[in-house]
């Protein structure tokens, strides 16, 4: 979008604005389709007979699901147009949460689970295209700090949304919700140009230009660091149902309202992005980001293997340590991705789906061997190994 248009419309629901609400939208519904499901895990592994590692497979095939085809999304965006792409992301999203209100066994669930992580994955990764159409450098990454905030609804409300379902109605209705929260996303997306920043003309052979976007240090480093640190987050939430409730002994309710903690935890995080970025600059907020994730998960592992972890002090200390960990994660990750794909702005829609791609890949593998580890004190090794690893490419390359 031009900036002219941008000054034209400038009230508060302008173009601009609701461009920004579209995008945060989409992230919100991505993010919210695992957070409303996560208070039921354990009870969906008993409603459905399925194991304990399936269940958690439930979450991890929903993250690598929208991984996989990411560089495909971006490619059609870019040969396409964002409207086509995204519309048959949110039709196939909004099928699967229909379908998925009615499962009733894991072989669909997980099935199900995958093709609506593909359809999350598309809708995500367009919605940030969509920013990156209409900013760019420092403003980009105020943007999508923004874009945090709705991943913070998501991550917080979600969790919140879901503990009150599982007590008082059915898991199966957080899909119910999911699908409505599509359809009137669709409704928006038709008020709206989404072909600001589409480039037209000839077009370069899709693998030929990942690979260029790929060789690029000032791209590749930070588009890591970003997804070592989505990673982190990823896994603690994938072993956090289990651990607040089967070893906390946290009511389905109460872990639900642990959302609203994380979700304060990284609201103030994309807050200090957003206040801040212009003065203190992308580079020194991604340091300080990466530093205090590397410090909170070396700080859980220590004291999970200790065995300090007990009881009600040691339940308090363990979601101090997890907000502090998502704190850091809300500065590091929009100044990541923001410093990444200003590196390689010429790419367009390449740059930004490769973004995603990298760092939706690291969160899939982290969350997969979430579910072999089984828990046994090697998760908290994981998180402090991505924590650790993250801020030493910040350290040596950047």
């Amino acid at each position: 979008m031009s900036k002219a248009v941008c000054v034209k419309y400038s009230g508060f629901w302008s173009i601009p604005a609701r461009t920004m609400t579209l995008a945060c939208l989409l992230v919100f519904m991505a993010q919210m389709a695992t957070t409303v499901y996560l208070p039921s895990l354990p009870t969906v592994m008993q409603e459905l007979a399925m194991t304990r590692r399936a269940t958690e497979l439930s979450i991890s095939i929903f993250v690598i699901g929208a991984a996989l085809p990411v560089l495909f999304w971006g490619a059609a965006a870019d040969r396409f147009g964002r409207r086509l792409p995204l519309t048959l992301s949110l039709v196939l999203f909004i099928s699967c949460s229909a379908l998925l209100a009615f499962c009733s066994n894991g072989t669909q669930l997980l099935a199900l689970r995958a093709l609506q992580g593909i359809a999350a994955g598309g809708a995500a990764i367009i919605a940030r295209i969509i920013v990156r159409d209409n900013w760019s450098g420092d403003e980009l990454a105020r943007r999508l700090s923004v874009l945090s905030i709705a991943f913070i609804a998501a991550l917080g409300g979600g969790q919140f949304v879901g503990g009150l379902l599982s007590q008082y109605s059915h898991w199966q209705m957080g899909f119910v919700l999911m699908g409505l929260t599509g359809l009137a996303i669709l409704l928006l997306m038709v008020t709206l140009p989404l072909e600001a920043g589409r480039t037209l003309g000839q077009r370069p052979a899709m693998v030929a230009t990942y690979w260029l976007i790929l060789r690029r240090p000032g791209f590749f480093w930070p588009a890591m660091v970003g997804g070592l640190g989505f990673a982190t987050t990823v896994t603690l939430q994938e072993v956090s149902p289990f651990i607040m409730q089967q070893g906390f002994g946290l009511n389905v309710t109460a872990f639900g309202a642990l959302g609203l903690v994380i979700c304060v935890a990284y609201f103030t995080g994309a807050m200090a992005v957003n206040r801040t970025v212009a003065r203190i600059g992308g580079k020194r907020l991604m340091q300080a980001g990466t530093s205090i994730v590397a410090v909170t998960t070396l700080a859980i592992m220590l004291l999970w293997w200790s065995g300090a972890l007990v009881g009600l002090s040691g339940m308090t200390v363990f979601i101090a340590l997890y907000c502090l960990t998502i704190f850091g994660q809300a500065i590091l990750f929009p100044n990541s991705m923001a410093m990444a794909v200003s590196d390689a702005k010429e790419q367009g829609a390449y740059a930004m789906a490769l973004c995603g791609f990298l760092q939706q890949c690291l969160a899939g593998i982290a969350a997969a061997g979430a579910v072999l580890l089984e828990h046994h004190g090697l998760w908290a090794a994981a998180i402090a190994l991505l924590g650790l690893i993250a801020w030493l490419i910040v350290k040596l390359r950047m």
